[in-house]
């Protein structure tokens, strides 16, 4: 298979002037980031406030919440291009010209990565200017978490494109909903402990439950552990691949029968 980067260069030049002609999607983007923070935020704070005995429960929760938002904003830069594309009708005219499937693959991921790190440093921000926190304070120990989170958020946006471009946009609310139907299997703000014994069962198969776990454990005793991260990097890299490849074999499936379905 070619791969030619000036194709991929004008996947991501596209969607990012898409971004800075609609300054509407920009301020979305920053807007759930700051709610998020704000309501959960002050919740930590009152539960500081009344004594709860668990230290550092700000920062843990300030910093799980930044990381969650790596996930869905990485999912929503794969899944949302692909439907602007259906609701402007332009996904016949982009695929008539050489651009290939690979090629558009890498450029959104590549597309995903400058904003979802944006958005994962304006959360940073938020948290500093309001709470007086640094959720960059572990420093390094951060790196692998982060670069798992944002592998597995393109993991699930991949899955909801697969979704979206075999069965048309009738099957998008499926993907706006996929991440979330992560979340609480995840232990983003709670450990996995609490969880079921059947569910933790479930959540020990994600990444996401040890990049959260880890984290708590680096903020906690500034150690990083290593079975976490490494868990956390091999199990997102597995569901990548793996989502990547059942896109691919559906828009094959798709571009068969006739993109003008959709």
């Amino acid at each position: 298979m070619n791969i030619a980067f000036h194709r991929i260069t004008a996947v991501m030049l596209r969607y990012l002037l898409i971004e800075r002609r609609n300054y509407w999607r920009f301020i979305e983007s920053m807007f759930w980031p700051t709610m998020d923070i704000l309501l959960w935020g002050l919740t930590s704070v009152w539960m500081q406030q009344q004594h709860v005995q668990l230290p550092h429960i700000v920062l843990i929760m300030m910093t799980c919440l930044v990381l969650w938002s790596i996930v869905s904003r990485a999912q929503l830069e794969i899944v949302m291009p692909l439907l602007e594309e259906l609701w402007q009708r332009s996904l016949i005219t982009l695929f008539s010209t050489p651009l290939t499937c690979a090629e558009w693959i890498i450029g959104l991921m590549l597309n995903g990565l400058i904003k979802t790190t944006f958005v994962l440093c304006f959360g940073a921000g938020v948290v500093w200017l309001l709470y007086a926190l640094n959720v960059f304070a572990v420093g390094w120990m951060m790196l692998p978490y982060a670069v798992s989170l944002m592998m597995f958020g393109w993991a699930v946006g991949f899955l909801g494109a697969a979704f979206v471009i075999y069965y048309g946009q009738k099957a998008q609310n499926v993907a706006w909903m996929l991440s979330f139907v992560f979340a609480p299997v995840s232990g983003i703000f709670y450990p996995i402990a609490i969880l079921p014994v059947w569910l933790q069962k479930i959540a020990w198969a994600l990444p996401l439950s040890y990049a959260f776990e880890g984290m708590r454990a680096v903020i906690l005793s500034e150690t990083l552990v290593t079975t976490y991260a490494l868990s956390s990097l091999l199990l997102s890299l597995v569901y990548l691949i793996a989502m990547v490849a059942l896109f691919g074999f559906l828009f094959g499936r798709s571009r068969q029968l006739g993109f003008e379905r959709l």
